[in-house]
């Protein structure tokens, strides 16, 4: 706790709490977490593919005929490369 800045009243709440909790704000705060990089990812991928495919000005609210494949398959890409990734990581993880 002392990595945390926090202050002095919290962390005596934090002490307090019993086992059953710490579990549960645990599990709360790794949930979070994941949220957050899952977020982060999707917004790389915006971005990455936004500026790989986006030409022109957006006036009619709507992408042009060339943007809106292209974005799909950027997505697409992104995704499976991604699940390459993530396969390959698994198989590491299984072997080690």
């Amino acid at each position: 706790m002392d990595q945390l800045n926090i202050s002095p009243e919290t962390a005596q709440s934090l002490q307090s709490m019993s086992a059953k909790d710490k579990q549960e704000l645990n599990q709360f705060v790794m949930n979070e977490g994941q949220k957050a990089q899952i977020q982060s990812t999707i917004h790389g991928l915006t971005d990455t593919c936004f500026k790989k495919c986006i030409t022109t000005k957006i006036t009619a609210g709507a992408l042009d005929r060339n943007e809106e494949p292209c974005m799909r398959n950027c997505v697409d890409r992104f995704m499976d490369a991604n699940m390459t990734v993530i396969k390959h990581l698994e198989q590491m993880r299984t072997m080690g």
